[in-house]
């Protein structure tokens, strides 16, 4: 099987990659990720996952398209739903369709190892894009490793960001933070 495996980080991509090995399957990792805002947080993802990549000999395609204009005009009607309605769709549509132009078989996605993500939907969405560019959807619950990977990324000194990847992510966890902080002093 030739696996394109869409990759949002580096972080997500430890589990994903190891346990995909120990089923024998090789992953082509694959970069694209127009929502992830500001600019120094994509570029700081994507270098450490070039540098991850090379470091344990994955072959890596990095599709550079920093899309915040794009990104913004998509997501403005639908804030509350921008993951379902736009990030998720884009990545995986692109993923397919370069899967497709250049010979591969099947896709995958790290999005699948985040507890945080709607793992249902992005399992609905990856099968909808590998059917309409005839390709399989190789769907893992690699949430069972999403602690593991994470601990071991931190051992390998990986960036580990702090949200999602878009503007609006990034405010919903410090505007969260901020409140938890706010509770916990009335609570003293």
């Amino acid at each position: 099987m030739k696996l394109l495996l869409h990759t949002c980080c580096a972080p997500c991509s430890v589990y994903c990659i190891d346990s995909l090995r120990g089923e024998n399957i090789e992953p082509t990792v694959y970069w694209y990720n127009p929502n992830i805002h500001p600019y120094m947080e994509y570029k700081a993802r994507r270098d450490c996952l070039k540098e991850y990549t090379k470091s344990i000999n994955v072959k890596a395609i990095f599709e550079e398209e920093y899309g915040l204009d794009k990104f913004c005009k998509n997501v403005v009607k639908s804030l509350e739903t921008r993951c379902q309605d736009y990030c998720y769709p884009v990545r995986l549509e692109q993923t397919a369709k370069y899967a497709k132009e250049n010979g591969y078989d099947a896709i995958s996605t790290t999005l699948l190892v985040s507890p945080y993500q709607k793992h249902e939907i992005i399992k609905e969405l990856g099968e909808k894009m590998a059917k309409k560019y005839g390709l399989e959807f190789v769907y893992r619950d690699f949430r069972i490793g999403f602690r593991d990977g994470q601990a071991k990324a931190r051992e390998l000194g990986l960036y580990m960001q702090k949200y999602c990847g878009c503007i609006f992510s990034e405010e919903d966890r410090y505007s969260n933070k901020i409140k938890k902080d706010k509770e916990q002093n009335m609570k003293k």
